[in-house]
């Protein structure tokens, strides 16, 4: 056996590589495990009610039609839901970034520059280990008069202490210099914080900003308990009603050459994949930023 051989072998044979194979072998399915059933959702939606009722469509479309995506854009609730969970989306990515900001800054300050932080930090990390039950929750949403209301979605959780966590060890990574030579320029903490702290903590901003899009948006049960009427659902509290009962019922009949072409199933398909597709459209743009943003500022020199 040659030199050359036997080193190859040796290299196939190193831990190492073989560690690195199996991961990608085990991400790759994994990968696979999760687009597979979306794939099998956008394909139902696109074939015909007979090919989705009889079982025939797997991961390709059979009798391939897009009249259940027209359907689906055609009826107002869906459209009103839609518009309810974009609205829910815009405001509570504000508020969230908003209030997130203001509690990270002080909190990445050392206990000499802001006194009981250990306090502070420990008042917001219990909070998130035990978190309030439900009934005392809602308790709180009807007494204050935001039920029926956007801001019954957005109050009860504007303030993610996860994502505090992650934006004030991002802040205690940047170099202390900056902060002190704005201060001996005659700078506040304000100005400080939104022209130095903000502008350089971009990545941990896409990556709380990508969280915080994914949780409004995938968030369904606070808008079945907090909303009187089903018009006010956001888009995944319609989609559970939806999946639980008939959506094509007798008051649709008026629309017979429609629901010629579209079954329950091919519409339920079609709504579910219009849902997921903004996050889908938005996750590329903000996911460079994710790694960085999740590991910057973690590790401490």
């Amino acid at each position: 056996m040659s030199a050359a051989v036997q080193e190859r072998r040796v290299k196939l044979l190193d831990p190492g590589r073989l560690f690195t194979i199996f991961n990608y072998l085990f991400l790759g399915v994994l990968a696979v495990v999760c687009v597979l059933p979306l794939v099998h959702t956008l394909s139902v939606s696109l074939s015909s009610n007979a090919a989705a009722d009889t079982g025939r469509v797997t991961l390709w479309p059979v009798d391939f039609t897009t009249a259940a995506y027209e359907y689906a854009l055609s009826n107002p609730a869906f459209l009103r839901a839609l518009t309810v969970s974009l609205e829910r989306v815009v405001i509570g990515l504000a508020v969230n970034l908003f209030l997130t900001i203001l509690v990270a800054y002080p909190l990445s300050k050392s206990g000499s520059v802001l006194r009981g932080r250990t306090a502070y930090v420990w008042f917001f990390v219990i909070t998130m280990l035990f978190g309030a039950p439900l009934i005392p929750t809602f308790m709180v949403v009807q007494t204050t008069g935001l039920r029926d209301s956007i801001w019954a979605l957005i109050l009860p959780k504007a303030v993610p202490v996860f994502s505090i966590i992650l934006l004030l060890n991002f802040f205690r990574g940047i170099p202390k210099e900056l902060e002190e030579a704005a201060f001996m320029d005659g700078a506040g903490h304000w100005r400080v914080l939104w022209r130095i702290y903000v502008p350089l903590s971009m990545p941990a901003l896409a990556t709380i900003s990508l969280l915080t899009i994914v949780a409004h948006w995938n968030w369904w049960f606070d808008g079945l308990i907090y909303m009187n009427s089903p018009d006010n659902y956001p888009l995944q509290s319609y989609l559970q009603t939806l999946i639980v009962q008939d959506p094509l019922t007798i008051q649709d009949l008026g629309e017979l050459e429609a629901l010629r072409e579209v079954s329950n199933r091919t519409y339920k398909a079609a709504q579910i994949f219009l849902a997921a597709l903004p996050v889908l459209a938005a996750y590329p743009f903000l996911q460079r930023y994710f790694v960085k943003g999740m590991t910057l500022g973690s590790v401490k020199g």
